[in-house]
């Protein structure tokens, strides 16, 4: 058995070395890299200005973080911070000092449901983000009457791989867990298959974050779906025990 982990950076990294600690076969294969967003500089100056700050992953709280110190400038104290999972969450708070509202099941759905969202008519938002993902969040709160704005303070650039020699060795080792934590490295990963990869690929069991992933990676053709509600790494280890 061995695990094939998309995940990118240092989280990937990290990934890896918890399975490889519980005994199983882990290769990183991270999907796509990341670097700072082209609105990050802008992100930073008008920081102050919003009421609500609300972080989409732990790539926004870093970048932002680095951005803040290049320029001297503090986290805002009093705007009221979000994250979309736990993970971000201490990441953010971390960063910022402050506390941060945030899902127990770390998905757009969950996220809106939170007191602290239900009455935002005329407040001001920022979401940090990638190039693009969770509309679903911008287009719902602009529907409560808040004031959104979403910026790009990091970009996911893909990484395409040939898929032949990297089929051949994720079957030598016996690859039967694939585990992506994004919709974006989902579609991504396969497109770059050709059609036999895919349908070696959609035997695989595939644990992913959200059931929304999930729901996607049912039409893409996978049938053994693991949803672990979190894309923490100890919830993705957890996932894998029997």
């Amino acid at each position: 058995m061995a695990i094939l982990v998309t995940r990118p950076g240092e989280d990937g990294i990290e990934l890896c070395h918890r399975l490889t600690e519980r005994g199983y076969k882990a290769l990183h294969h991270p999907l796509i890299t990341i670097t700072a967003g082209r609105e990050l500089t802008q992100l930073c100056v008008e920081l102050a200005q919003y009421d609500l700050i609300m972080a989409v992953s732990q790539s926004a709280v870093s970048l932002t973080q680095q951005g803040l110190q290049a320029q001297g400038l503090p986290w805002p104290t009093n705007a009221i911070y979000l994250a979309i999972g736990q993970k971000t969450a201490q990441v953010l708070s971390k960063a910022c000092q402050q506390p941060v509202h945030y899902p127990e099941i770390s998905d757009s759905e969950h996220l809106l449901e939170l007191p602290v969202l239900q009455e935002v008519h005329q407040k001001r938002m920022v979401i940090l983000r990638g190039n693009g993902g969770r509309e679903l969040i911008s287009q719902t709160l602009t529907q409560r009457s808040a004031q959104v704005w979403c910026r790009e303070v990091y970009r996911r650039v893909e990484l395409p791989f040939d898929w032949q020699p990297m089929l051949q060795r994720w079957q030598q080792v016996n690859v039967d867990t694939l585990i992506i934590t994004s919709l974006h490295q989902l579609t991504f990963f396969m497109s770059q298959l050709t059609a036999h990869a895919q349908a070696w690929a959609c035997q695989l069991r595939l644990l992913v974050p959200s059931e929304r992933i999930g729901r996607e990676a049912i039409t893409l053709g996978f049938q053994h779906i693991v949803i672990t509600g979190s894309a923490a790494n100890h919830d993705l280890v957890a996932a894998l025990q029997p």
